[in-house]
């Protein structure tokens, strides 16, 4: 008897692009990217952003995850650098990159998406989903269900994927953002946080832009509050907020240093990991708070007044007030502690 032929997959070959630059924007974003890549060739996707998002330390482990490649073309102005793919020439270059992929189908997460679509069209990419949100880009793109952009009080991106992800079917209602650990970085971290008391709060003291930072006095007096109850505190940031981290332990009263550390020099993969472990994770509007929720970990975002996140009303609470520097750090504290059973 003769065996069956293989089956063969006729799911496009599929690349996402995602037009947003930070961390957090891809911890909103990575759920549906693993709804697309179950539409798509081998159950994967090639997933298009600018470097910053730091794609491979977030999801570069995830099964679906083809390949991640970069989009350079905006880099933020604190990198004083020009993008490899700034300017018509650096599209037109890119094109040529993605054209030797063979792509059959792009998904765009972006509300405006002009400049990728004519990297699309270059690259003989013929299947282009994306919002439709003009008719502009109805004109650029196959004819798909469009939407309508989110205009209400919060932060908009999240509220345009999950309308985009239901319209095209992926999923019938919003995703709550979730991510996985790698299990390499959570062994690290279990052993670099022991020494610590629990339970352990993470303090997310870095910020992207300065009018987000809450400011180094109120987590010196939060940090303090937390040792002083006896509770483990990990000041946890990037490389370039190590000073500030350093600043911060050195204004907490020496008695209490040893329930303190910093972690500054860890990979995105290790502080999804640390997250994890910690029983609450409280700082500013950054990608480590989104990263917090998206690991499960009761977390709260010293916002200010600024856009509320409606994404995960369950695991993230947000600090508000009229002015970001109104909000006290013994309120915060008092607030964490109630919320988690600790008061």
């Amino acid at each position: 008897m003769s065996s069956a032929p293989p089956r063969v997959d006729t799911r496009p070959r599929t690349a996402v692009l995602l037009q947003q630059n930070g961390m957090g924007d891809l911890v909103w974003h990575a759920e549906y990217l693993r709804l697309i890549a179950g539409t798509s060739s081998d159950g994967q996707v090639t997933l298009i952003a600018a470097p910053s998002v730091m794609a491979r330390e977030l999801i570069g482990h995830e099964p679906w995850l083809r390949e991640v490649v970069d989009f350079d073309r905006r880099p933020r102005r604190s990198e004083r650098r020009r993008g490899r793919h700034s300017g018509l020439a650096g599209l037109l270059r890119f094109a040529a990159q993605l054209a030797s992929e063979r792509f059959e189908r792009l998904v765009l997460f972006s509300d405006h998406p002009a400049r990728a679509l004519f990297v699309a069209w270059r690259a003989g990419i013929r299947t282009r989903l994306g919002y439709g949100a003009t008719w502009l880009q109805r004109w650029m793109l196959t004819p798909s269900p469009w939407i309508r952009l989110y205009e209400g009080p919060a932060v908009a991106s999240y509220k345009d994927a999950s309308a985009f992800a239901i319209a095209q079917g992926w999923c019938d209602a919003p995703v709550v953002p979730r991510l996985s650990v790698r299990p390499d970085a959570l062994a690290r971290m279990q052993a670099r946080l022991a020494p610590l008391p629990r339970p352990l709060h993470a303090l997310a003291i870095g910020a992207s832009e300065p009018f987000k930072q809450w400011g180094e006095a109120q987590f010196v007096e939060l940090a303090t509050l937390f040792a002083a109850r006896g509770h483990g505190v990990l000041l946890l940031a990037g490389p370039a907020e190590a000073a500030l981290a350093r600043s911060i332990l050195a204004r907490i009263p020496a008695p209490l240093r040893a329930h303190v550390a910093t972690m500054t020099d860890g990979t995105v993969a290790d502080s999804v990991a640390a997250l994890s472990l910690v029983q609450s994770c409280i700082g500013n509007d950054t990608g480590a708070v989104q990263i917090a929720a998206a690991v499960g970990t009761p977390t709260f975002v010293v916002l200010g007044p600024r856009p509320p996140l409606e994404h995960d009303p369950q695991t993230m609470r947000l600090v508000q007030a009229a002015s970001l520097h109104d909000i006290r750090a013994s309120d915060v504290a008092a607030q964490a502690l109630r919320e988690l059973g600790l008061a």
